[in-house]
């Protein structure tokens, strides 16, 4: 297949793939490692083109990608060249093929530790048992933190389908109307504009409902299953999302239901009302916008992420809501105001009090803040903003506002 000619299913071209396996080589050099070994699928993607089950062998000097089953799609999928496959089912054989290549040539190789099971990891440790197993992960989610210009195209494309879950929500909301049904208008809305029907979350045995979605007195009870206002779900298998609560007029209502397109995703939050907001809502909504305006028009590549959480902090002691400000109730608070997103729904950089790690040029993070007061209720705002030398732009279309629905 062309290298010059790949497109995404929308016509988009895709920048130079090799580029990104070139990197991902310098980085085993820099590691001093004598190859690695992935296998998480939307690593391997990122790399080929494909998610296929499937095996990328990285050295510093070449790459294969072993095709564990569905080669026949793999072929008219990937953005490397035929002779970098290879069909093979056994992962034992890939294995060997791999430490054959490596084998007196360094004793370091990489694996995606944080993802294989430890039944694989046994596994590994027996074929590889001459070799020192790293963890590779942080270099490669390092690597795909600025995005090139493909990539924000298409996440550009996510927005879009996110964008018509808002439409969906200004056209259907009505008084007595459960949670749950206007989720599912929502989530319908999304899978007509191309969302793929699931997300990524870089985390074993992670459960949610496909997106959270809360209102009225659902928004103060706070699931420990998701980082964020998470609604209560349908019963306590899964926690988090829709319930089947009525919506009255005057509720607040958080739609936070992510899309992915084409592998990426977008995330986007918005509050909305039945009827005239509350004074008190209006103002919390007011000066949560007004925190967000502040980090989006002073955010920079080389920022780091503790600073720009600081940076939020001091906005909202300034307008008397520090009180408020990422409030969880009960005592508790958030220590963290968005996240890096792409292949993954939630990945590096973290942008917390904690992560010191600078924020990269052409890196793109969701922007998730929400205000919260006992006696007034809870307001939220989520939009993904590509960080730039050239200035920060704004990805996801839906207007930032508080939307009061007519009933």
């Amino acid at each position: 297949m062309s290298l010059t000619n790949i497109k995404t299913s929308e016509g988009e071209p895709v920048v130079e793939p090799r580029n990104r396996l070139k990197e991902l080589m310098a980085g085993l050099c820099n590691l001093e490692l004598a190859g690695a070994l992935l296998v998480y699928s939307r690593d391997v993607f990122y790399y080929t083109g494909t998610a296929q089950p499937s095996c990328l062998a990285v050295f510093p000097d070449d790459y294969l990608l072993f095709i564990r089953s569905g080669f026949e799609f793999a072929v008219d999928e990937v953005f490397i060249g035929e002779e970098k496959l290879r069909e093979e089912r056994s992962l034992e054989k890939i294995c060997k093929d791999f430490f054959s290549r490596v084998k007196g040539t360094g004793n370091k190789v990489g694996m995606e530790l944080d993802i294989i099971t430890a039944e694989q990891f046994r596994s590994l440790e027996k074929i590889f048992s001459s070799c020192e197993l790293v963890n590779i992960s942080p270099t490669i989610q390092n690597q795909r933190k600025a995005k090139d210009r493909s990539e924000i195209a298409i996440i550009k494309r996510a927005c879009d389908a996110i964008h018509k879950g808002h439409e969906a929500v200004v056209s259907t909301l009505t008084e007595g109307m459960t949670e749950l049904e206007l989720a599912a208008a929502v989530e319908n809305s999304h899978r007509l504009a191309g969302h793929e029907g699931i997300f990524f979350i870089r985390q074993p045995d992670f459960f949610m409902s496909r997106g959270p979605l809360s209102s009225g007195s659902n928004l103060f009870k706070i699931s420990g299953v998701v980082y964020t206002i998470t609604g209560v779900g349908l019963s306590p298998s899964v926690p988090a999302g829709p319930s089947r609560r009525k919506i009255s007029r005057g509720d607040p209502i958080i739609v936070d239901i992510p899309t992915l397109v084409d592998g990426y995703h977008a995330d986007q939050t918005r509050t909305y009302c039945i009827g005239e907001a509350h004074e008190g809502i209006r103002s919390l909504y007011a000066d949560l916008r007004a925190i967000a305006d502040h980090l989006i028009s002073r955010a920079r590549p080389g920022i780091t992420c503790s600073e720009l959480y600081q940076m939020a902090v001091e906005k909202a002691a300034d307008l008397g809501r520090t009180d408020h400000f990422l409030n969880f109730g009960r005592g508790k608070r958030s220590r963290l105001l968005g996240h890096g997103i792409g292949l993954e729904l939630n990945e590096p950089p973290i942008i917390s009090e904690h992560d010191h790690t600078p924020i990269p040029g052409n890196c793109v993070i969701a922007l998730d803040i929400h205000m919260m007061q006992t006696e007034v209720g809870v307001v939220k705002l989520e939009d993904m903003i590509l960080i730039a030398d050239e200035g920060n732009e704004i990805l996801t279309k839906s207007p930032r506002e508080l939307f009061e629905i007519s009933p």
